[in-house]
């Protein structure tokens, strides 16, 4: 039967924080989506990525309009009135598709912003990414506001008197601002040539931010796969034909419109001037920016100490820095006197200290005959060679029929609690952190099979854990599972948090087929064999 050192090691380390009931909500939606568009076309595991290509598409259709649009007081209306009525088929749909496409901008990182909220993914390692993307709600505003200016109709007369007004309030501004828009004289061609300044350089200045935003992970998905991607057009262009994006009657400065259509998704806050006032909008806007911007710094979180590289070990190979999810490993020269060659080195803020390296280390092999097992790169809270002692300690307490050994993630199905007669269970920070050979000794060791599960791909707290961890053991990436390894007793299950059920389920029939096929002479769990100690392996 399992029994306690085992729970009470991991206990020790401290498991993921729990999910409270929004990341549970969103994790609903997601297997929803699931369901209906397969996990290659849900939105909700794309968003980054859908942000990127709606950007692209607003770039794409505003470049179009641009060259149609007239820069002057008096052709500013009159050239888009042109386009949405004379080339309904052409720029219409292309000033819709425009329309729509910066809706759903602001739709996908307020959606984005909530989900990584809800999943606590804005603290520790990940501030930079959350803190350099709270600018990109107001730049995002800013682009599509000068945009309504530009169609200078009753809605961008009540826009341009609203902004003049809210920015009144602040020191040096004053009530020559509003006066501006109080008058026809005072608006010129030279308004609409800023407006267009504008309207070109903020959306500019939103995708340098976006660029800086992406800095700190590696490999970043910018493109949503091919159907999400198409299917988002072809949603767009479809919406353009049902509901054509019109615009108002014509801006009169002589007379002040009763009502006006509203975005609400970039506008909703215009209305708050006269509601509140400009002054108490200002502050309320900027105390929530403010606790946006702080949040990492207001719900702290116990961060476990960065990976370590031991230079005895390290050969130098880069496959840590391959597989680092958050650019935290680099390569640099050599610093023990070793005359050619490099070293990985870690920096520590950028560490994740999810173990992915450690899983991807040359040397991470249980099978070397050393006391104290060392590796190139290791994680101190949980370093590979208690791994290995842990596990020699599991193996040893395992009995019965159809014995089996989980390698589990804290961050997805509690392995822990499938621990019991026959089952030994071990959760590690991360899927990904467990070598290939970790497996096979478990084989060698008494154990008559393996079940490996973590984060679902689409959905791993890493990035990458799942996904390296399966091409691993698929042979298709460095440290590859051993050919001789029979694939029959291994079982790959990714299982989030509320997937515990089917995870055991899964467990069950592993053991139920191991019962019926006992283990192959080539594995048998006779006395464990391990390789020659090579120093960095």
């Amino acid at each position: 039967m399992q029994t306690r050192p085992i729970l009470a090691a991991n206990d020790a380390l401290g498991r993921a924080p729990a999910r409270g009931a929004a990341a549970r909500a969103f994790r609903a939606a997601e297997r929803a989506l699931d369901r209906a568009f397969g996990p290659e076309a849900n939105p909700l595991r794309q968003l980054g990525a859908l942000a990127f290509h709606l950007f692209w598409i607003v770039a794409a259709t505003g470049a179009y309009l641009y060259v149609f649009f007239d820069t002057s007081l008096a052709g500013a209306y009159e050239s888009v009135e042109a386009l949405t009525a004379g080339q309904w088929w052409a720029g219409g749909v292309m000033r819709s598709v425009h329309r729509y496409a910066s809706d759903a901008f602001v739709l996908v990182m307020l959606v984005h912003l909530a989900r990584e909220l809800a999943h606590g993914r804005f603290r520790g390692f990940r501030w930079f990414s959350w803190l350099s993307g709270v600018p990109l709600l107001w730049l995002a505003v800013a682009a599509g506001v000068t945009g309504y200016w530009l169609v200078w109709d009753e809605l961008a007369l009540f826009l341009a008197v609203a902004t003049a007004e809210w920015f009144g309030w602040l020191p040096g501004f004053g009530a020559a601002l509003v006066r501006n828009f109080l008058f026809a004289e005072a608006v010129s061609d030279r308004f609409f040539s800023l407006v267009v300044f504008l309207h070109i350089g903020v959306p500019l200045m939103l995708l340098l931010g976006m660029w800086v935003h992406i800095q700190r992970i590696t490999r970043p998905q910018t493109r949503p796969e091919p159907a999400l991607g198409w299917g988002t057009l072809a949603t767009l262009v479809i919406l353009s034909l049902v509901r054509p994006a019109v615009s108002g009657a014509p801006a009169d400065l002589a007379a002040a419109p009763e009502s006006v259509p509203l975005d609400w998704f970039y506008l909703a806050g215009f209305p708050l001037v006269y509601e509140w006032s400009p002054g108490a909008l200002w502050i309320a806007s900027g105390a929530g920016t403010l606790l946006l911007a702080m949040l990492p710094w207001l719900a702290l979180a116990r961060r476990p100490p960065a990976a370590r590289v031991d230079l005895a070990q390290c050969n130098g190979c880069g496959r840590c820095f391959a597989d680092c999810p958050y650019g935290a490993v680099v390569m640099a020269p050599r610093t023990d006197g070793k005359p050619h060659g490099t070293q990985a080195l870690v920096l520590p803020d950028l560490c994740a200290s999810c173990g992915i390296c450690v899983g991807a280390c040359p040397s991470s092999t249980p099978f070397r005959r050393a006391e104290t097992l060392t590796t190139g790169i290791d994680l101190p809270q949980l370093p590979i060679g208690e791994l290995r002692a842990r596990l020699d300690d599991a193996l040893a307490r395992l009995s019965g029929e159809a014995k089996v050994v989980v390698f589990g993630c804290d961050c997805a199905a509690d392995v822990r609690s499938l621990a019991g007669p026959g089952v030994a269970a071990l959760s590690l920070p991360c899927a990904g952190m467990a070598p290939p050979a970790f497996l096979e000794y478990a084989l060698r060791g008494g154990a008559d099979g393996v079940l490996v599960t973590g984060c679902p791909p689409h959905d791993c707290e890493y990035r990458f854990g799942a996904r390296w961890t399966a091409e691993r053991l698929a042979g298709g990436r460095e440290p590859r599972l051993r050919a001789n390894v029979p694939q029959e007793r291994l079982c790959v299950r990714w299982a989030a948090a509320e997937d515990l059920a089917a995870l055991g389920h899964e467990l069950a029939g592993l053991r139920a087929t191991l019962a019926l096929a006992p283990a192959e002479a080539g594995v048998a769990p006779a006395r464990l064999r391990r390789e020659p100690e090579t120093g960095n392996g």
